[in-house]
């Protein structure tokens, strides 16, 4: 009898084990896979991203390697026209992109505003990626609800470059340099009317410098555009010898030509703090719900967040990844050598200083620039 109990009491012992606790890492691997399994059957996933062939490259190869069951879609274009082609998908009830992931201007104004967004964290399922501890400040938002629109990267960044062959790196040393007369006709910036890194650079003097000082600036009449390659190819060219707004993944082609430029080094004003095109944001009820969840989990991980990093020359926010070497691209990682409070005092893509910084800025250059 008390050799049948014992033998009764380890049995209910090894089914006690073996139970999986509701929140325990079994539970979650469990939830991953049904979630993983249920994104094979739907089949693909819908992703807008920024204009970068090497990003657009890594992601089908490395997504498609991870999850081949899994058809990854990617819509390449600037932020602006992903978040207008989403913004009339959307109006007309069609659900066609699943999430966006670029620069926060757009996002805010185009998608926040509207009411497109869901919330990014119930998303995040993996230990990984969902645990603070990975990430360097923790979980970063962009929205002042601090729920919709994620932020994986962070850095100060060199976003104006010149010819070196037109200019030495000492000609640039203060932002009123670019006034000097010999510049005139020779200084391209990304069209700062229009949402991105050139409205990010046009703000930041307009909050630093004022309002005359564009002015100023304006008179050296500058060679815009909207089309970065188009952009890029007159500084490596040599039609214009500096060249605001672009960052490293739009002339990266231009660099692994051996062209001849390179990113002007800080000025005594300093620069912005930003996540660049690292910004995730889901779009409302999407088409794909499980495919999302796993792409989302796939990028903010560490293989996908060296990808990207690689690819945009932009530095992730993951402490486990190395972005010392971005420095050689005028992009310095926030995690390298500041504090929170001190990149939150510098950062101008939050919504909260779009409303105070970039929109006034905005409005200025529409003023002004004819």
């Amino acid at each position: 009898m008390i050799r049948v109990r014992v033998r009764w009491l380890t049995h209910c012992l090894i089914l006690s084990l073996l139970i999986v606790v509701p929140g325990s890492a079994q539970t979650k691997n469990f939830e991953w896979d049904k979630v993983v399994e249920a994104a094979k059957k739907e089949g693909r996933v819908v992703v807008s991203i920024p204009t970068s062939a090497e990003l657009r490259k890594e992601f089908e190869s490395g997504f498609q390697k991870a999850f081949p069951g899994i058809e990854l879609e990617l819509s390449v274009a600037r932020g602006a026209s992903n978040i207008n082609k989403i913004g009339e998908e959307q109006s007309a009830g069609v659900k066609g992109v699943d999430l966006h992931i670029g620069g926060t201007s757009s996002i805010v104004t185009g998608l926040l505003a509207q009411n497109y967004l869901e919330p990014v964290m119930p998303a995040l399922l993996l230990p990984e990626v969902r645990e603070p501890k990975y990430w360097w400040g923790g979980h970063l938002w962009v929205d002042n609800a601090k729920k919709y629109i994620y932020m994986f990267q962070a850095y100060l960044t060199e976003s104006t470059w010149f010819n070196t062959d037109l200019a030495k790196a000492s000609d640039f040393r203060s932002y009123d340099d670019f006034l000097n007369p010999k510049w005139k006709g020779k200084i391209g910036f990304l069209d700062p009317r229009s949402p991105g890194a050139g409205d990010s650079n046009w703000a930041f003097m307009w909050e630093v410098k004022g309002e005359e000082y564009l002015r100023k600036l304006v008179a050296q009449e500058l060679v815009l555009g909207r089309d970065q390659r188009v952009l890029g190819e007159n500084l490596a060219k040599g039609r214009v010898a500096v060249m605001i707004g672009l960052t490293y993944y739009s002339l990266l082609p231009f660099v692994k030509a051996g062209l001849p430029i390179k990113p002007v080094p800080s000025l005594k004003e300093g620069t912005f703090g930003t996540g660049g095109s690292g910004n995730l944001a889901i779009i409302k009820a999407p088409a794909h719900p499980n495919a999302t969840k796993v792409f989302v989990n796939w990028v903010l991980s560490r293989e996908g967040q060296e990808i990207v990093t690689k690819a945009l020359g932009q530095a992730t926010r993951r402490l486990d990844i190395d972005t010392k070497w971005l420095r050689e691209a005028g992009v310095i990682a926030a995690k390298d050598g500041m504090s929170l409070k001190d990149f939150l005092q510098v950062e101008n893509q939050s919504e909260e200083k779009l409303d105070k910084v970039r929109e006034p800025a905005q409005k200025f250059a529409q003023a002004i620039l004819k």
